[in-house]
């Protein structure tokens, strides 16, 4: 069963929150990072590289859940549980559209270290349930 996402909790989604992503180690430990998010009705979609730790954790075992805290307001905050599918399929352009909101650049002018050799994977995160203050 899915969850759906708050107004504001989508309208806070919109702008460039940052985000806390937690998936499940194989020892079964948390591995934690903040990452860019991008909205898509009430899935999440953030981005990666294959083979960084959080690409391996979620396709051995795609639970996930992830927290939504603006910066302003520390007292507020919501977290999202749910499950993660990962797709290459559009890849870059995510992680373009990620920076321009985010930077105001492309990714490759933020961040020319990275290259744009690297393959890039879509996480979409859907929910499963909503908790928290927003």
């Amino acid at each position: 069963m899915t969850a759906t996402l708050s107004d504001d909790l989508k309208r806070l989604l919109d702008t460039p929150v940052f985000v806390t992503v937690a998936t499940i180690q194989p020892d079964g430990s948390p591995q934690v990072s903040p990452v860019w998010v991008k909205r898509d009705g009430d899935d999440l979609l953030i981005s990666t590289t294959v083979g960084r730790r959080k690409e391996a954790n979620l396709r051995r075992d795609p639970r996930v859940s992830v927290v939504i805290q603006p910066f302003d307001a520390p007292y507020t905050y919501a977290e999202v549980r749910g499950s993660a599918s990962l797709t290459t399929e559009g890849g870059q352009a995510l992680i373009d559209e990620l920076s321009q909101k985010y930077t105001g650049k492309r990714y490759a002018e933020f961040n020319p270290a990275a290259g744009e050799d690297a393959e890039r994977v879509v996480i979409r995160i859907t929910p499963r349930k909503v908790v928290g203050r927003i």
